[in-house]
């Protein structure tokens, strides 16, 4: 009955699949352990507590020779976090910029942007990362070039030094300092702490303007003014704690044989950054052209008739229904760059594959900890953000229902 029976078939060869996964998984389990009471070894993460004995040459959160692994773990964790976001936002730019212009009216600009798809696109990833870290280490001069009267470099707007040892650029500092925070794992100051919550309040605030705007519009017909009140809202208690603060920028210059001050971003930094926002904005253009070409031509008419420009048109009227095509191989993309940030091992920068995944593993032989370690916590990245995109996209599509 169980297999003739159209009820129960189903759900018995369910539980066979599920018995003959779990018989794979045990035996799988079982053969590792074995393996590893061959080789002498344990299962145990105890390594992270031991000293790593190396150093990051970037970090966002203070870190020495003497802490611990896991510490190491973090600092490159927070790195690769922060080349993700930085690559994600460019890239997001870049490709929104070109998907929208390959579909200009001016046929120059239509085959530039052709050309910059189809060439960035059909290159391997490594390729250009690797370009991008020549030109950034051979291609710019030295810090020595900044000095004297003779010197054949100048600092841009006498602010900005693109040296082959990292770019130099200002430092945000206050005159009134209020201390740190403790957390444990790092001590953000409590300035930027501060910072930030204005920030989102600010942002908060603003979405509540928006709203009511929104209410009054569907109530009359007749939208409110909010310009000058988001501009008030977004800038002016930003100002007001900045001046409080005693906010002031902290500029780099030439002292000795480097640029001392101001914030350094190494090359390596650079050449990831670059290589993965326009790589992977090649790859977003086309989804951006995709999801305009999807909406209907009576759309655009329509806008037109209304007496809306090209652009008031396409940021108004096609971008947002696009957006519905667009965001979910956007979803992807962003996936991609999370993961393509382990590449970073072939410029020499620090992220969670060079430090946890690199010189751990060789220091202390725990491969498959290390492994496993490395495994679920860009899982975790990857769910976190398609978990965060798949809201707004569900939402953005629950909007657009509703129009």
């Amino acid at each position: 009955m169980l297999l003739n029976d159209s009820r129960y078939r189903s759900c018995t060869i369910q539980v066979f699949v599920l018995m003959c996964l779990m018989l794979g998984i045990a035996w799988l389990v079982d053969n590792t352990i074995r393996n590893l009471a061959l080789l002498g070894k344990d299962f145990s993460f105890s390594f992270l507590w031991s000293t790593a004995g190396y150093d990051i040459n970037q970090r966002l959160i203070e870190y020495d020779t003497q802490m611990t692994h896991g510490r190491a773990a973090i600092v490159g964790l927070l790195n690769t976090v922060v080349l993700a976001v930085l690559s994600c936002a460019w890239a997001t730019i870049i490709g929104v910029t070109a998907g929208v212009l390959r579909l200009s009216s001016n046929p120059i600009v239509a085959r530039l942007m052709t050309v910059y798809v189809e060439l960035f696109r059909n290159i391997p990833l490594l390729l250009w990362i690797l370009v991008f870290g020549a030109i950034m280490s051979e291609a710019v001069p030295a810090p020595s070039a900044f000095r004297g009267d003779n010197a054949t470099a100048s600092m841009i707007f006498g602010a900005v030094a693109i040296t082959n040892r990292g770019v130099f650029i200002p430092e945000p500092l206050f005159a009134r300092n209020l201390g740190t925070l403790d957390l444990g794992i790092a001590q953000p100051s409590l300035n930027i702490v501060f910072l930030l919550m204005v920030v989102l309040a600010c942002v908060f605030a603003n979405r509540a303007v928006h709203n009511h705007a929104d209410r009054v519009q569907s109530q009359t017909g007749i939208r409110p003014v909010t310009w000058w009140k988001s501009a008030i809202i977004l800038t002016a208690p930003l100002l007001l704690l900045l001046w409080a603060f005693g906010f002031h920028l902290g500029y780099p210059e030439l002292r000795g044989f480097n640029f001392q001050g101001g914030l350094q971003l190494r090359n390596a930094l650079i050449a990831m950054w670059l290589g993965l926002s326009i790589y992977t904005g090649a790859f977003i253009a086309e989804n951006v052209r995709a999801g305009i070409l999807a909406i209907s031509k009576g759309q655009t008419e329509a806008a037109h008739a209304l007496g809306l420009g090209p652009a008031k048109t396409m940021r108004l009227v096609i971008l947002p229904q696009a957006l519905r095509v667009i965001v979910p191989p956007l979803i992807s993309q962003y996936l991609n760059i999370t993961k393509n940030t382990s590449l970073g091992l072939a410029v020499g920068y620090m992220d969670l594959r060079s430090t946890l995944g690199g010189i751990t593993i060789n220091q202390t032989g725990r491969e498959l900890e290390g492994m496993l370690l490395i495994m679920l916590i860009y899982l975790s990245l990857s769910l976190i953000i398609s978990g965060s995109m798949n809201v707004y996209n569900a939402r953005h599509r629950a909007e657009g229902a509703l129009i």
